[in-house]
């Protein structure tokens, strides 16, 4: 097999060199032939593999394609090569995608049949000469932002406009199906047009905006409108802050009410949605979520009464029927009207269910708890993860800078050091 070696020299410059074996055997001799320009070592490195490996007939070596019998002045035509259409690639990129779980891997196909593949499904990755470039890729980014409106009604819109979040993770998967091609052996493109396209701002209706926190009265109100079955079960998602998942998941064995110096939860296991949309017990979200996590008493006084008298592997919290909390019927039957109750009584927030999780943070923060405290609680892979996501709720940092300053220029405990 043919490949490209891209190599630099004083007197040459950049320059890219086809290098094989003749006919394509380890006993073959090598040969090379040397290009300025990448595009063109491509198209004669799929020529020498269409002829087997060997010198293409109509090349002179060194010089270049021989003009054909009346048009000395105009080179041949490159080789024809297929195209390579795009949705092709793709799908079987993401069949091939190892290390993945198939719910994964199904809501990248489903991303890819209803996002990306109505705009590059039909287009030949090996064409880079102005039908899949940047300016395309930028095109569909911006009216995955800005939407596309109903000419008929304009109330109503064709496609919804996108969140930032949602555009960036599309133009993720984009990206790694479209440097797939560039790294493939051979290459199929020479660049991915998708590098660095310029993704509408994460805190563009985002950030702030996105994550509702709760005052401890909020929450009490919260729960008082909420039916009783599940009190204890909004305690304990807010004393500790488990993903709902993780929260469902629970079993009477993962309690542990004698450890020393407290009691404590071992997050273990989560549900786990597959293609199918049904539900399975599975790891949780990452290596770092499989963690300890110690429990205050009101929160054990909360757990107490649902793990009594059950065997080890029953769940903890269970509904009316006896089964695990599924998230749609929790929401639709507890949260919701709970919700609705509180606001007619007078909150002003209508929080999701995962903003518990938040709140947990947010009164932690409030309570100078470190941040990698927290990290480690909330089972985040990185503390960069903690401090991009509710650094915003350390207001005290400016006032603790402000007062370190001014103990130091008041000669208090850090002095300024003099200049000699």
């Amino acid at each position: 097999m043919a490949s490209i070696e891209k190599r630099s020299t004083k007197r040459d410059g950049l320059h890219y060199r086809v290098r094989w074996q003749l006919g394509g055997t380890r006993s073959g001799a090598w040969q090379s032939e040397t290009f300025k320009q990448k595009a063109a070592a491509v198209t004669f490195k799929l020529a020498v593999e269409a002829c087997g490996h060997y010198w293409p007939e109509n090349w002179i070596r060194g010089s270049g394609w021989a003009p054909a019998p009346g048009e000395r002045d105009t080179p041949p035509p490159s080789p024809a090569v297929e195209p390579a259409l795009f949705a092709d690639y793709a799908q079987r990129f993401l069949a091939g995608l190892s290390g993945i779980e198939e719910r994964t891997r199904h809501d990248y196909q489903r991303d890819l049949k209803n996002h990306i593949l109505p705009t590059f499904g039909a287009l030949d990755l090996r064409d880079e000469s102005g039908t899949f470039d940047r300016l395309t890729v930028s095109a569909w980014v911006n009216t995955l932002h800005r939407g596309i409106p109903d000419p008929d009604n304009p109330r109503q819109w064709r496609r919804r406009p996108l969140a930032p979040k949602t555009i960036q993770n599309l133009h993720g998967l984009l990206y790694t199906i479209l440097q797939s091609a560039v790294e493939a052996v051979p290459p199929i493109r020479t660049s991915n047009p998708a590098a660095r396209t310029r993704l509408p701002r994460l805190d563009d209706g985002e950030g702030d905006e996105e994550m509702i926190f709760l005052t401890e009265q909020e929450f009490l109100l919260l729960r008082a409108c909420a039916k009783p079955d599940v009190r204890d079960m909004l305690t304990v998602f807010v004393g500790t802050g488990l993903r709902y998942a993780e929260l469902a998941a629970l079993q009477v064995r993962d309690i542990e009410p004698f450890a020393r110096p407290v009691p404590t939860l071992r997050v273990r296991r989560a549900w786990k949605r597959q293609p199918d949309n049904t539900f399975k017990l599975g790891p949780p979200k990452t290596k770092q979520s499989r963690r300890t996590i110690a429990l205050s008493p009101m929160v054990m006084d909360a757990i107490a009464p649902n793990i009594a008298g059950k065997y080890p592997e029953e769940f903890v919290f269970k509904s009316p029927t006896g089964s695990w909390w599924r998230h749609s019927s929790f929401y639709d039957r507890r949260w919701i009207p709970a919700v609705e109750d509180a606001i007619s009584r007078g909150l002003t927030k209508r929080p999701r269910i995962h903003d518990l999780r938040h709140t947990h943070v947010a009164w932690l923060i409030s309570d100078n708890i470190p941040m990698a405290a927290i990290q480690r609680r909330m089972g985040h892979k990185s503390i960069t993860t903690t401090i991009d996501r509710y650094g915003h709720l350390l207001p005290y940092v400016d006032q603790d800078l402000i007062d370190s300053i001014d103990r130091a220029l008041g000669g208090g405990a850090r002095p300024l050091r003099s200049i000699a």
